[in-house]
């Protein structure tokens, strides 16, 4: 008989003994109605930044799609696989979302990638070479720049290329429709994993800034 590791049967087993009956008649309550989430998060996949946790979110409340380097890709209706933008076609329409964050984090390793583009690929396939190519104009531009340090230009690419995936964004028709009828709004963060800080990107300026402490 095969077994789920360890530490997730354990950490199912305190889920159940704790979370699960404080919050029982929320998921009831979900499972009989759905769910009807305001917001979703467009976040990377790494481990160190579950947005769940990160805004301390219950069950039902956040919609939560990642993946490697929280990048949207340009509305292209190909007839190709496209995860992330099922994930949004369904957040916009059947869910009707009002809020989208797409959110970065320090550190992140798909931004590396971007940045060291002479480094050997994972796997013939290199899968993340073409899914982080999706940035590759700001990616040569930053790795340019004699004038940062190589932590000034991992911090540069993490922030400049979620205003790419909020560019992309746009492309698609359902979501820049209903942020012009003002039924749907684009947010930009960064989070610090060392210091747990979060960044919210102004909207008007670009610029990331420290939220008000309150």
């Amino acid at each position: 008989m095969s077994h789920l590791p360890a530490p997730l049967l354990a950490g199912y087993r305190n889920f159940m003994s704790g979370r699960y009956v404080a919050e029982s008649g929320r998921y009831r309550d979900l499972a009989r109605e759905g769910q009807t989430p305001e917001t979703m998060v467009i976040a990377c996949c790494d481990s160190r930044s579950a947005p769940e946790a990160i805004f301390d979110a219950g069950p039902g409340e956040l919609f939560v799609l990642r993946n490697v380097g929280n990048l949207v890709p340009p509305y292209e209706p190909d007839g190709e696989f496209h995860s992330t933008s099922a994930a949004l076609e369904f957040a916009v329409q059947s869910l009707k979302v009002r809020n989208i964050v797409v959110m970065g984090h320090g550190r992140c390793g798909g931004i590396r990638a971007a940045l060291n583009t002479g480094s050997a690929p994972l796997s013939p396939g290199d899968f993340i070479g073409k899914w982080m190519s999706l940035i590759a104009p700001a990616a040569e531009t930053v790795s340019a720049s004699t004038l940062m340090t190589a932590s000034e230009r991992q911090t540069a690419l993490e922030r400049i290329s979620i205003r790419y995936s909020i560019a992309n964004l746009r492309t698609f028709p359902c979501v820049n429709i209903l942020e012009g009828k003002g039924r749907l709004s684009l947010h930009g963060a960064w989070f610090d994993i060392s210091t747990g800080e979060l960044w919210v990107m102004n909207k008007d300026t670009g610029d990331f800034e420290k939220p008000d402490a309150g």
